[in-house]
């Protein structure tokens, strides 16, 4: 579907996080800058320059790959590139999501508009048509090595400029490219010498993966902290160990930002003073230190955090980069081959996110699971069950947290290790980007799934110790998730529908909303 939000504007500088999102998620419209037309105009004339040329120029009057040595005659150039797309255009597999393909069409926008590629302007201008009309090529899970760009994703979509393949229009039917481009009075293009090339060779899928990828890990690494602060208050932990002083002697940035949330979303909690300090008996709270799942959760989600920083810096670089081979340097009125299309800085992040949820995952199923053991979670019953014994409570809930983790171990080994060569030796080294990156979308689902079920769970315990009450900051969360439906504790009911009631509102940001109304921005 379309949107009524204003265009996003694409000119010679970097696409930003935020416009990525609203174009790939929210469908915002998009429009070239007049710096961009310019730009792109100054680069073609170096191109049809050298396209009258004598002189051999790769990607302009040559084959590609390992057929670079053939010189191909004028009259068969725009023959050269349809066969090029046409021919890449072998993708195989699953659909890619609609906010996927999106995305890489606007990073490829964002390359032509620096005026490095060659293109045409009207081809630019066509991609930002197509975008604004919501009409996204069908592009297949399987067909990029992450090397020479996201080849077989991105020439589907520069097929569907063409008016051939396959589409899904604004409505999400299933249509072929040529009936939706007529639709949106659009003509599609003949392409005349690079543009082919041009619109193929660029790590724009992996990278706009990566950026959804880093926004939603934000979010969710910010409800780890909520679902973390609501374990050590429902298991009767000590919030003294998050304090800022023992932070400092370790100065890593992303646990000093972790501890603090902690601290503000236990502040005031009256189970945590329940038994801090002398009891009403005159003893004192027997309870030396935590368990590491709780006590040292800022030291993993700071690692997360910090992890996550670098790979935003890597993220920045190349929303900043041209990435096409050839290149135009208009500048000096030529045209030179680089590697500048290898995956490699993009790719090794990636596999780094995926490490992340994969950990973080890991330590929130430790906390959840201490909650379900009666020689652990200090008072509660058994499984969180009404009638233990009769009822189960949360036992399977942990199980499928167990099940979504092991998967998530798996997903976390690296793809860009996972080098194949390809083109008769001449690409025999690649990245498997696309790999690593269609890997982490599943990784942030998971540890998605498994904040919930954390979330879940430690409600569920945190009622249970009433008369005791949660701090302001985690009985908000109870009360979202009260009102959303969840009920409270009780005797056994069909759990599934809850669990994935909790999941959207950890996904939507609600959780987070929650907390956050109560304390204020969380770090």
């Amino acid at each position: 579907m379309t949107s009524a939000a204003p265009a996003v504007q694409v000119g010679v500088g970097p696409i930003s996080f935020e416009d990525l999102i609203k174009v790939a998620r929210d469908g915002a419209p998009v429009a070239l800058t007049e710096d961009a037309r310019l730009a792109i105009e100054r680069a073609r004339e170096v191109v049809d320059r050298l396209a009258g040329g004598e002189t051999p120029t790769y990607g302009i009057s040559t084959g590609f790959g390992a057929l670079a040595t053939r010189h191909i005659p004028t009259e068969m150039r725009a023959q050269l590139q349809k066969s090029l797309v046409r021919s890449h255009a072998a993708g195989s597999g699953p659909e890619v999501e609609r906010e996927v393909v999106r995305a890489l069409m606007l990073l490829r926008l964002s390359t032509l508009a620096t005026g490095r590629t060659g293109v045409r302007v009207g081809t630019a201008e066509l991609i930002a048509a197509l975008l604004s009309a919501g009409i996204t090529p069908v592009v297949h899970e399987y067909g990029s090595l992450g090397c020479s760009g996201d080849l077989a994703p991105l020439a589907h979509c520069a097929l569907a400029l063409m008016g051939e393949g396959m589409v899904r229009d604004a409505a999400g039917a299933l249509v072929p490219a040529a009936d939706a481009l007529a639709a949106a009075g659009l003509a599609p293009v003949e392409l005349v010498a690079k543009e082919g090339l041009a619109l193929i060779n660029g790590t724009d899928g992996m990278l706009g993966m990566l950026v959804m990828a880093l926004t939603d890990l934000d979010l969710l690494l910010r409800t780890a902290d909520i679902a973390a602060a609501m374990s050590v208050e429902g298991q009767l932990g000590t919030d003294r160990v998050f304090a800022p002083e023992l932070q400092a002697i370790r100065p890593h940035p992303g646990q000093a930002a972790s501890a603090a949330n902690l601290v503000a979303l236990l502040r005031d909690s009256g189970v945590v003073a329940s038994h801090r300090g002398p009891q009403e008996d005159g003893t004192q709270c027997n309870r030396v230190q935590d368990a590491y799942s709780l006590r040292c959760s800022p030291q993993v989600h700071g690692a997360a955090r910090d992890t996550l920083d670098h790979a935003r810096v890597v993220a920045g670089r190349e929303l900043a980069s041209a990435v096409d081979n050839p290149v135009v340097l208009a500048e000096e009125g030529r045209v030179e081959s680089n590697g500048n299309f290898h995956g490699a800085p993009v790719a090794y992040v990636l596999d780094f996110a995926a490490i992340v949820a994969a950990d973080v995952a890991s330590i929130s199923e430790r906390r959840t699971d201490r909650f379900l053991d009666k020689a652990r979670s200090h008072g509660l019953p058994p499984f969180l069950a009404d009638d233990p014994g009769v009822d189960s409570g949360h036992m399977i809930a942990q199980y499928t947290q167990a099940a979504i983790v092991s998967e998530l171990k798996r997903l976390a080994a690296p793809a860009s290790v996972d080098s194949i060569p390809s083109s008769a030796m001449q690409e025999d080294h690649v990245s498997m980007g696309w790999s690593a990156a269609r890997k982490l979308r599943r990784s942030v689902d998971g540890l998605t799934r498994v904040l919930a079920i954390e979330v879940l769970t430690a409600a569920r315990a945190l009622d249970l110790r009433a008369p005791l009450q949660p701090s302001p900051a985690t009985g908000a969360v109870i009360a979202l998730l009260r009102d959303a439906g969840i009920a409270g504790p009780g005797p056994d009911r069909h759990l599934s529908p809850e669990i994935e009631a909790c999941v959207e509102l950890v996904r939507s940001g609600a959780v987070l909303a929650a907390a956050q109304s109560v304390i204020g921005e969380l770090q």
